[in-house]
C-alpha cells in the first residue's frame, strides 16, 4: 500500500472526523476506494471506534433508480436507524465511471435518497473525500500516477495552519455587507448581499480536500460567466452564463450542456436562487480536473451554488434557500482583469489576495 493512503486515512480520522474511542462510524466505501477503506478501518481499529462498512456503487444505484417506479419510501426505517444511531459518516468516493448517471433523469436522482434520509445523514459528523482512481485520472486528463500526486498534494497538508491563513478572508466577509465580482473579459459583473451572514472556513472537517471560505448570499443582481467546465449528473456543462434579478436566475445559457443546465434550474422553486458564495484558497490544487470537490477549492477561483443554502452561515432562527439541489458553478479569477470586492474595497485582483505577494489592486 502506498504510504500516502495511510496518511490520507489518518487525516480523515484524526483531523476531519475527530473520531475517538467508542464512536459509532459508517464507512461508505466507493467502488474504487477499497484501499482507502482498508486504511481507514485500520485507523479506526487503532482509535477504538465501532465501524459499519457500506458499499457505495454508482452502477448499483443506477440499476436501482432506472428500474424503480419512483414512488420511494419517504422514511425507510432501516436506513434511518443506521444514520440516527451513527456519530460519523466517512464517505470514500472512488468512481470507476464518472458518467454512470448520464441516463438517469435528474428528477429521479434528486428524489433519492429521500429528504428524511439526507437530513439524518447530514445530522452526523460526515466527511467526504476522494480516493484517486483511473477513472478520475482519465476525467482530469492526467496519467494515474500524476493524478495520485495531485490528490495527495491537495489532501496531505497542515490543515490547522491553513485554517489560520483563511481566517483573514473570513474576517472580511463577516464584517462585510456586499460582495461584487467583476471580470472584464467575459462581462461578469454581479453583486450580492452578505449582510448579517457568517463566513465559514473550509478546513477539511467536512470535505477533504478543502480550502475555501464560504457564506450565503442574498439579493443577487447582475450577470456572471462560469468558464470552468464540469460534469453535472453525468453530463458535460461548460460556458455557463446566468443573469440574476432580485436574487433569482431570470436568464441562462451554456455553450455546452444547456439542456442539462435548464433541467437543473427547473428542479424546484429554490433551484434558481443561490445557496452559497465560496472563494477557493487551496494553492495545492494547481489545475482543473472536472471534479468539483477539488476545482471549487482551487486558489484564484470563486464559485456560486444554485440551490440549498448552508444554514450554518445564517443568523439564528433564519432559514436559507430550500432546494433538492446544491450545484456549484466555478469562475476562474486568474484570467483577464478581475476583481473581488467587499463593500467597494478590492480584496483580490486577478486571483491574488491583497495579503499575498504580487497583489496589484
Amino acid at each position: 500500500m502506498d504510504e500516502r493512503v495511510r496518511e490520507h486515512a489518518a487525516v480523515l480520522v484524526e483531523w476531519s472526523g475527530s473520531i475517538k474511542a467508542g464512536d459509532d462510524v459508517v464507512i461508505a466505501v466507493g467502488e474504487g476506494a477499497h484501499e482507502l477503506g482498508v486504511a481507514v478501518a485500520e485507523k479506526l481499529g487503532a482509535v477504538g471506534a465501532h465501524p459499519v462498512t457500506t458499499y457505495v456503487s454508482d452502477e448499483i444505484e443506477r440499476a436501482y433508480l432506472r428500474a424503480h417506479d419512483r414512488d420511494f419510501d419517504e422514511t425507510p426505517a432501516h436506513e434511518l436507524a443506521l444514520y440516527e444511531e451513527t456519530d460519523s459518516v466517512l464517505l470514500l468516493v472512488g468512481s470507476r465511471n464518472t458518467t454512470t448517471f448520464a441516463d438517469v433523469p435528474q428528477e429521479v436522482r434528486h428524489a433519492w435518497p429521500t429528504e428524511p434520509v439526507r437530513e439524518a445523514w447530514l445530522a452526523t459528523d460526515w466527511v467526504k473525500t476522494v480516493h484517486p482512481t483511473r477513472a478520475h485520472a482519465q476525467q482530469a486528463g492526467m496519467t494515474y500516477e500524476a493524478y495520485q500526486d495531485f490528490v495527495y498534494d491537495a489532501v496531505l497538508r497542515d490543515w490547522e495552519a491553513f485554517a489560520d491563513e483563511m481566517a483573514e478572508l473570513k474576517t472580511l466577509l463577516d464584517a462585510g455587507s456586499e460582495v461584487r465580482i467583476v471580470k472584464g473579459m467575459d462581462g461578469t459583473d454581479i453583486t450580492m448581499s452578505i449582510e448579517g451572514r457568517k463566513a465559514v472556513i473550509g478546513d477539511g472537517s467536512v470535505n477533504l480536500p478543502s480550502g475555501e471560505v464560504y457564506t450565503v448570499p442574498s439579493h443577487t443582481t447582475g450577470e456572471v460567466y462560469f468558464d470552468v467546465p464540469m460534469t453535472v449528473q453525468g453530463r458535460r456543462v461548460q460556458g455557463v452564463r446566468l443573469r440574476f434579478e432580485d436574487g433569482e436566475v431570470v436568464n441562462h445559457a451554456a455553450e455546452t450542456g444547456e439542456t442539462a443546465l435548464g433541467e437543473l434550474l427547473e428542479t424546484d422553486a429554490g433551484a434558481r436562487r443561490l445557496g452559497e458564495l465560496g472563494v477557493g484558497m487551496n494553492r495545492g490544487i494547481d489545475r482543473f480536473t472536472d471534479n468539483v470537490l477539488f476545482d471549487e477549492k482551487m486558489g484564484g477561483t470563486v464559485h456560486l451554488a444554485v440551490g440549498s443554502a448552508y444554514n450554518e452561515c445564517l443568523p439564528d432562527g433564519e432559514t436559507g434557500n430550500q432546494s433538492a439541489i446544491h450545484t456549484d458553478l466555478i469562475t476562474d479569477m486568474t484570467r483577464g482583469e478581475t476583481r473581488l470586492e467587499v463593500d467597494g474595497e478590492v480584496i483580490q485582483c486577478n486571483g491574488t489576495f491583497r495579503w499575498e505577494e504580487g497583489f496589484d489592486g
